[in-house]
């Protein structure tokens, strides 16, 4: 059970529930209503495509020579030898499978548009490490996850709550999304030599350290300036739109971390760092979901 707790990468899953809790949120501020069994469906199978990518990419980096045994990150069940290359795939498969029976719940109450955002994800994170041309050995990573773990994710959520979209639905799932973005630049900015060595061509070896340092800089202070924008949008009282300066809590966090981003040698320190970046994410996320529901 130790191995497969490993396997599923733990420290960062909050990446997938943060998404549900601000969109939904969202929905009940602008709409005032909230359905429980619906957020709850949607963390759950959100999760678990999640943990389906996370195993796909622990065998498929092992098949593809992307774990040699001067790899920066935690050790890969896989690569280690922990599991066998099928039962790690066949589990992957299985995360696959509970998801989309989740999801099968969720049409239930959010119609087609809800199939089409299923099946999406669904495939996304399976091509995220396989295929021809797997997103994870391109430039796309965090794009990636902007789209699926802010834009599908938070926009998803809300619609569950309310069978539409808004403008401040999706200002909201590109905050998240930015963060969520944050922590794969870690991941790739970590291994950026050894991707490099085998051809994974990921965002930080198209443009390196220094740019990187940027672009996670980016990825984790826009969501705050946002912040006045996604107030605007919901037209909340003077007074009520003080709220959305809670987020705000965290942000001597986010500074020290691109502090650290910045100033770390790429080695073991960097796993730490991937670990506080989901942490962040998930606090400005509940932050947010706490601004909204007082506003």
């Amino acid at each position: 059970m130790g191995v497969w707790w490993l396997a599923v990468r733990p420290r960062t899953l909050s990446v997938s529930v943060a998404p549900v809790l601000v969109g939904s949120a969202l929905a009940h501020a602008e709409q005032g209503d909230f359905l429980l069994w619906p957020a709850l469906v949607a963390a759950l199978a959100a999760m678990l495509i999640q943990i389906g990518t996370n195993l796909h990419n622990d065998v498929a980096d092992f098949e593809r020579g992307a774990d040699p045994p001067d790899r920066l990150g935690p050790p890969r069940a896989t690569a280690m030898g922990w599991l066998p290359a099928r039962t790690v795939r066949r589990a992957a498969w299985i995360s696959f499978a509970l998801a989309f029976a989740l999801g099968i719940l969720l049409v239930l109450r959010g119609g087609w548009p809800i199939v089409a955002v299923g099946l999406a994800s669904l495939l996304a994170g399976w091509a995220y490490t396989n295929g021809p041309r797997p997103i994870a050995y391109g430039a796309l990573g965090e794009g990636f996850v902007i789209f699926f773990f802010g834009g599908a994710a938070v926009g998803g959520s809300y619609y569950l709550q309310t069978l539409s979209l808004s403008p401040a639905a999706l200002l909201a799932a590109l905050q998240v999304g930015l963060l969520g973005a944050a922590v794969i630049s870690v991941n790739n900015t970590r291994d950026l030599a050894t991707d490099a060595r085998v051809g994974k061509n990921t965002l930080a070896v198209r443009v390196g350290r220094c740019v990187m340092n940027r672009i996670y800089a980016a990825e984790v202070l826009l969501p705050y300036l946002l912040l006045p924008l996604l107030a605007a949008l919901l037209e909340h009282s003077a007074v009520s739109a003080w709220f959305f300066a809670l987020p705000c809590v965290s942000v001597g966090w986010a500074l020290s971390l691109c502090r650290r981003f910045r100033t770390l040698p790429a080695g073991p320190g960097f796993n730490d760092l991937l670990a506080a970046t989901a942490q962040l994410q998930a606090a400005y996320a509940a932050l947010l979901a706490l601004a909204l529901i007082m506003a």
